[in-house]
């Protein structure tokens, strides 16, 4: 499990005085969490009004681009047959893993200019972001109707092989002879005279069978050898390009993702905490079996700063700027980076 908590609170005298503070309440005495200072550099803050708006539309795009991080990861861990090891060293964000990548944040400054507005960058991100969605959408298509159409001249070749249950019929003048085997399925031919081939199929149907008639026709077999030649060397010269465009725009939309992560906790933070700009980023990196615990430190920790907050608060409650659609609400700045990105069947 790789998961990982942003959270930020105030300044105390000094930021590092709040990193301190947060270190002895989850470490000192229990290891509750892993822990790192998350670097945001001096973004220009706007008006109170340009903030609150960008709140909301932060949380959308948040979602948007969370959701292309998984379908590129997804769709690599398809291309290479959900082999575990290989899907895992192609996805890389900045040529390390995300877990480093993550806990080592650095600002990206060509990327992601400061001296831009907020809202600026996160259009940038935006259209980046779906950029790589409509481009992922064209070559999943394009490869997908390859591998689709070599696959349907594959079975066509060597038809449906579901079952291997004998069928004791005796129109047959010669018996079934059993041409091929793999572990779950058995393929027979059968030589039938021309009326008993009506009841034959019923018996067969019968027992689950799938029954296709073969004629011969070189012309036809020929061309489909052919074709399935052609497919299956498009498919492999496509193969090399389209992992590697997986391996960059994965790169490149994960890096974005945690870039929306750091403008989130900055906006929140102003909103919540108000300026000066005044707040330490921290990510924390707990264990499963630590979460409730770290959870109820923290709140012990920072319950101050909001007396409104009970333990949780639902997220049905709708507090304008504070973003708490259908989320828990705590006293201090909290996002969540879920790094189980594939779904392995």
């Amino acid at each position: 499990m790789t998961e990982f908590w942003l959270i930020s609170a105030p300044g105390e005298k000094t930021c590092q005085q709040t990193w301190d503070k947060m270190m002895v309440a989850t470490t000192r005495n229990n290891n509750l969490s892993t822990n790192h200072k998350f670097n945001i550099p001096d973004l220009k803050v706007g008006t109170l009004d340009v903030l609150v708006g960008l709140s909301d539309e932060l949380a959308k795009l948040d979602s948007f681009v969370e959701s292309v991080v998984r379908k590129v990861a997804q769709y690599m861990a398809d291309v290479l047959e959900d082999s575990r090891d290989k899907v895992q060293e192609n996805l890389l964000a900045n040529g390390v893993d995300l877990v480093t990548y993550i806990t080592r944040f650095q600002w990206d400054m060509a990327k992601y200019p400061i001296k831009q507005s907020l809202k600026n960058i996160s259009e940038i991100i935006s259209k980046q972001v779906t950029q790589i969605d409509n481009d992922l959408k064209g070559r999943a298509s394009a490869y997908n109707n390859l591998k689709g159409n070599l696959q349907n001249l594959e079975r066509k070749n060597v038809g449906s092989l579901l079952t291997r249950r004998p069928i004791l019929t005796p129109a047959a003048p010669v018996p079934l002879l059993k041409i091929f085997e793999d572990q779950e399925s058995g393929l027979f031919t059968v030589t039938l005279f021309r009326k008993a081939v009506d009841d034959f199929r019923h018996k067969a149907r019968e027992n689950k069978f799938t029954i296709r008639e073969f004629q011969y026709n070189e012309e036809e077999m020929k061309a489909d050898k052919e074709e399935m030649t052609r497919l299956s060397t498009d498919k492999k010269k496509q193969f090399g390009p389209l992992v590697r465009w997986l391996k960059v725009n994965f790169s490149e939309a994960f890096i974005a993702w945690i870039h929306i992560k750091a403008l989130r906790v900055f906006v929140e933070s102003v909103l919540r905490y108000g300026l000066p700009v005044n707040f330490q980023a921290m990510l924390l990196q707990p264990s499963k079996k630590t979460m409730k615990k770290l959870r109820e430190v923290l709140y012990e920790l920072y319950k101050h700063l909001d007396s409104s907050a009970a333990a949780i608060i639902d997220a049905s409650m709708d507090i304008p700027g504070l973003n708490l659609n259908q989320q828990e609400y705590y006293p201090y700045v909290y996002y969540k980076i879920d790094c189980n990105l594939l779904d392995f069947k």
